[in-house]
């Protein structure tokens, strides 16, 4: 029964032994940003938004350049003559039909030019400079909800290493209870309650740890998600559980959600799209261009033969079926669509705001509260194993004291943890991106 029990501790420690000495990196939570930076695929997609909105713009600005063709053409035409039989007509076969071929050369370099259009090019230049803006906020989002996942990756592995060592603590201190209680067994002193009672303790703190050490490898997965690598390594970060964002004075939430990159994103939208609405009006309007077109033809080549023509062309539509009308409609709709996200957005912002800026208030007292717990239960346990080394406690007095210090320990672990994500939220809803550490 004892070999049985001890084979599981063994192999679990060497378990734990090795993963320390093959996670030979460290990391420090400015590397673990900066690697985020570098190469995060959520990073690199928002990137190539913006290069395709700016695109966008430069495919629009087209419209004020002058737009150039080129033409060269080779026609061969034949003539064949028709020839007569009484009341009939019949075609005269290919040999003795009257028959020419010619053929002409020609090219020809064109060119137009917008001269209005409504205005329509410009309001679709300042759209697509609000979309730009939009994309470069939305890339501070994006940057905003990575340094959220990844301090919370960081928190949690963080905090479950030194989770694991108050296991192994607390399992070496269920094993002293355990030998402890068995020496007074043994001795007539105990009953075989309190004797299995200590050692379901023990398998418990046994699992606990087993548990401590599989997170472990889960947070380095999720913390190896969100550094965006693509190969796992086993690692470990180094830092402190305190909080340093604490913002005990209630601060004006309304200044600081002006500055929230998710509601300038909506802003930048609500003004492309009162553009876009503009440039839909302006398909009312007509469009006048300056035409120009200069070549040479001729039967032979090089044709010797220059021809040009310069003009002005209007045009204006009569009648579309209701394109114009249904686009203007449309452009409104988004419009007010924008509008509409744009409230939403600023109302959820201020609340979010609110909201985590509350719950890391308590989660902060909650650590001072559970630091409190902890020292006195380490007191009384302090106290309480004299007592019954000396028999002046009974066991089920001493054991209760025992596992609130158990108790103590964990929760303060995990208050200290919880206190950290608070903070890692509070920065996200503030609108903290990966460059919030550094500024």
């Amino acid at each position: 029964m004892k070999e049985m029990k001890i084979i599981p501790v063994i192999l679990l420690s060497l378990f734990v032994l090795l993963s320390d000495v093959s996670a030979e990196e460290t990391l420090l939570w400015r590397d673990c940003v900066k690697e985020a930076k570098a190469g995060h695929p959520d990073l690199l997609s928002a990137m190539e938004k913006i290069k395709q909105a700016k695109a966008s713009k430069e495919i629009t600005r087209s419209a004020y350049l002058p737009q150039l063709d080129f033409d060269a053409s080779e026609v061969t035409t034949k003539n064949a003559s028709f020839g007569a039989s009484g009341s009939s007509v019949e075609l005269v076969s290919a040999s003795s039909s009257k028959s020419n071929r010619s053929t002409t050369y020609q090219f020809e370099v064109s060119a137009q030019q917008l001269l209005f259009d409504g205005f329509k090019t410009s309001f679709d230049l300042s759209s697509d400079e609000r979309s730009i803006r939009a994309s470069k906020y939305y890339y501070d989002v994006i940057s905003s909800d990575i340094r959220l996942r990844l301090r919370t990756a960081y928190v949690n592995l963080l905090s479950v290493q030194e989770y694991l060592k108050v296991t192994q603590e607390i399992e070496a201190r269920r094993r002293q209870t355990l030998e402890l209680v068995k020496l007074r067994y043994e001795g007539g002193r105990e009953h075989r309650g309190s004797l299995m009672t200590s050692e379901a303790n023990l398998t418990q703190a046994i699992y606990d740890v087993a548990q401590a050490s599989r997170s472990v490898f889960i947070y380095q997965r999720q913390l190896t998600k969100e550094l965006g690598r693509s190969k796992f390594d086993l690692m470990r970060v180094e830092g402190e559980l305190e909080v340093k964002d604490r913002v005990r004075m209630l601060p004006n939430f309304e200044n600081i959600a002006e500055t929230n990159p998710l509601l300038q994103q909506l802003i930048a939208q609500k003004e492309a799209a009162q553009f876009g609405l503009k440039s839909a009006y302006a398909n009312f309007f007509p469009q006048i261009y300056a035409n120009g077109t200069a070549g040479n033809t001729g039967k032979r080549w090089f044709p010797d033969k220059n021809e040009y023509s310069i003009g002005t062309s209007i045009t204006f539509p009569i009648f579309d079926g209701g394109d114009r009308i249904a686009t203007a409609q449309k452009a409104k709709g988004v419009l007010g669509q924008s509008q509409a996200d744009e409230r939403s957005g600023r109302d959820g912002v201020i609340f979010t705001l609110a909201n985590t800026w509350t719950l890391l208030q308590n989660a902060i007292d909650a650590v001072e509260v559970q630091r409190k717990v902890l020292e006195a239960a380490q007191e009384r346990a302090k106290i309480s194993s004299a007592e019954y080394a000396i028999g002046l406690l009974s066991y089920d007095n001493w054991i209760i004291i025992e596992d609130n210090l158990v108790s103590a320990k964990k929760a303060y672990i995990n208050a200290r943890n919880a206190s950290l994500v608070a903070e890692a939220n509070w920065v996200q809803a503030k609108g903290g991106t990966l460059d919030y550490d550094q500024e």
